[in-house]
């Protein structure tokens, strides 16, 4: 009887009403979100038993593996226009866009005293390399040389920038010594609204367009209870919210 017994009970607990319910889905995020995004899946899992598997990359990366069918349920990009045009084209479900965040950027050195308070290191020039992520991919790579050329210092510099493919990319190549300074995420750098480490300048919001990152729930995931969940967690839940301010971002207005 015990024999018996001890396979039954596993079954059991295999295929209890939790464990029947739980999934695991596919989740596309901007790379400067890395951090928050991880925090926020982790706080779902404990609370859903559902498993939100997150990839990491650019967002222009991200849009074409999404054209050519990644099966990604839903993503957290670094802009508004991507999603946008992915409901346009019939790969995101209608209706389910919204903003779960606005960026912020920041010029920065792993070199604490490197960076001064008013960016006037970018017209000293004294350095060798100034680290941007591709503009055609991450948002934040736009918005740094957008702010070189509001500047006027975008000629003088452009010899000196080394392009990352995404503003973890970026955000390495300053970190490893590899350029002495870059324009990254503030996020990247930022916890409970204090610089982690090195030295920043909090690049003026007039300096660049604003970055609005909006979440959208893709085809593949249209069907999905746990990835509609998940993102309706990341909007609305004080604990993904918590965590979105924690990392130097704005939250929409409700």
């Amino acid at each position: 009887m015990r024999k018996l017994f001890l396979p039954l009970l596993a079954l059991l607990l295999v295929t209890s009403p939790a464990a029947l319910r739980a999934e695991d889905f596919q989740v596309a995020v901007a790379a400067n979100f890395t951090s928050p995004a991880t925090e926020i899946a982790a706080a779902f899992e404990r609370e859903t038993g559902d498993r939100p598997v997150l990839s990491f990359g650019s967002t222009g990366n991200f849009k074409t593996q999404i054209e050519n069918g990644a099966p990604f349920a839903a993503f957290l990009s670094a802009d508004a226009k991507t999603p946008g045009e992915l409901e346009e084209s019939g790969l995101a479900v209608p209706g389910t866009r919204f903003t779960y965040a606005r960026g912020a950027l920041v010029l920065w050195s792993a070199t604490p005293g490197y960076v001064d308070g008013k960016g006037e290191v970018l017209r000293k020039g004294g350095f060798r390399f100034l680290a941007v992520a591709n503009p055609d991919l991450a948002p934040y790579g736009f918005a740094g040389r957008e702010v070189l050329e509001r500047l006027g210092l975008l000629p003088g510099l452009e010899s000196k920038i080394v392009t990352g493919n995404n503003i973890t990319d970026t955000f390495q190549a300053v970190k490893t010594g590899n350029a002495e300074l870059g324009f990254i995420a503030w996020s990247q750098v930022c916890k409970d609204g204090k610089l982690t480490e090195g030295s920043a300048y909090m690049v003026p919001a007039d300096l660049y367009g604003p970055i609005l990152q909006d979440a959208v729930l893709l085809k593949p995931g249209e069907g999905s209870g746990p990835a509609r969940a998940f993102l309706e967690y990341v909007r609305d839940s004080p604990a993904a919210r918590e965590i979105i301010l924690s990392y130097g971002y704005e939250l929409p207005a409700r």
